[in-house]
């Protein structure tokens, strides 16, 4: 499957995403802690949606990810969007040589993707490397309640006239970690019939308070753990748990 189809089934999938939400909550943050620079280091930007819509906010923003594939669509769409924004290609857990950022982002459970401990450890030493003194890290992890009530042995599925896919979850060997099969049907423009792909996704999240050790082993002071984008403590409930810290 070509990229820009690739693409347009990850957005797909994306549409429902709190954009919005992450972006309020960034600049709320921003202002609340006293960050008035605006160089933010945007980590597993995916397609590129949030870092052009960062972008347009009057950041400058710098995207990364792991997929040459997903860099490729980000360019591509900042370009047709009119926002010049630099793209790299980088395992978030051995970043190197990005300069340094007033924030650092990792939206959209992009973290949860990190297969060990060590490698999000890792993540955050990076992180912190390239943070400005007083800088901010956000970024949001599945809660251990969306893992074992939401995820695990659940199946979802969407059956639209150009895209289909079933997607089935099931617990994975770790601990708090969900095994993620997905089969997509894509509509051909051309002949109007269906390609089928499948992929496979692996994701794994810790407590609340293991992110906290490994944030302040790194040196950060975390200033706030969010439950679903609220102003609140966190709840059993809570499907997403976001993280203010700084450096």
């Amino acid at each position: 499957m070509s990229y820009e189809r690739f693409a347009y089934v990850y957005d797909e999938l994306m549409k429902d995403a709190p954009y919005e939400k992450w972006l309020a909550l960034l600049t709320a943050k921003l202002e609340q802690y006293g960050v008035q620079e605006k160089r933010l280091l945007d980590l597993a930007c995916g397609t590129g949606e949030m870092t052009i819509e960062l972008a347009r906010n009057g950041f400058d923003v710098t995207g990364v990810d792991l997929s040459d594939e997903m860099l490729l669509v980000a360019q591509e769409k900042a370009s047709r969007q009119g926002v010049s924004i630099p793209f790299y290609q980088q395992n978030m857990a051995e970043l190197e040589g990005l300069g340094s950022y007033d924030c650092i982002t990792i939206f959209c459970d992009s973290l949860n993707y990190l297969k060990t401990e060590n490698e999000v450890l890792q993540t955050f030493r990076g992180i912190y490397h390239h943070l400005r003194e007083g800088g901010l890290l956000l970024f949001d992890v599945h809660s251990i309640y969306k893992m074992e009530h939401i995820f695990h042995n659940n199946t979802f599925a969407v059956n639209e006239e150009e895209i289909a896919y079933i997607w089935s979850c099931f617990p994975g060997e770790a601990p708090y970690s969900v095994e993620h099969d997905l089969s997509f049907f894509v509509q051909d423009a051309e002949n109007g019939l269906y390609e089928r792909f499948d992929e496979f996704h692996y994701q794994r999240t810790y407590m609340p308070s293991q992110y906290t050790d490994w944030l302040e082993e790194v040196g950060f002071e975390v200033l706030e753990v969010l439950a679903d984008f609220e102003e609140a403590s966190v709840e059993d409930q809570a499907e997403r748990i976001l993280f203010v810290a700084r450096k």
